[in-house]
């Protein structure tokens, strides 16, 4: 199972909201207080080694892409979630958040018309 560190996440969705990006334009679009250009440079190439961003060559540049797709990763993480703090349960984990949230009757109603519209 893959796993990113919380850098290496914020660093995919930027490269995922950008499609494409060299490290300049990826850090210009980090909240302040910004690292450094060379710890994103560092967090890409970790990102390249783990097989999850690619790049192409254009000069003396490199142009980033993810290669893992959102979706897949937001499958894997969720997958990680439910195994880890709801026994593997997709219920447990719906049950908690309808708690925390304080869902209403309607909004439950509305998620499981979402769920039923999916399959």
């Amino acid at each position: 199972m893959l796993v990113l560190t919380r850098a290496e996440e914020q660093i995919m969705h930027k490269l995922w909201e950008l499609k494409k990006a060299y490290v300049k334009e990826i850090l210009e679009t980090l909240p302040e207080p910004k690292p450094a250009y060379n710890t994103v440079s560092t967090i890409i190439r970790i990102l390249e080694r783990k097989g999850v961003v690619a790049h192409e060559k254009t000069g003396k540049s490199y142009l980033y892409y993810p290669v893992l797709k959102k979706d897949e990763y937001k499958k894997q993480s969720l997958k990680k979630l439910i195994h880890g703090y709801f026994e593997g349960s997709f219920a447990n984990m719906a049950s908690f958040f309808a708690k925390e949230e304080n869902l209403s009757t309607k909004e439950l109603d509305e998620v499981m018309k979402h769920l039923n519209d999916q399959k």
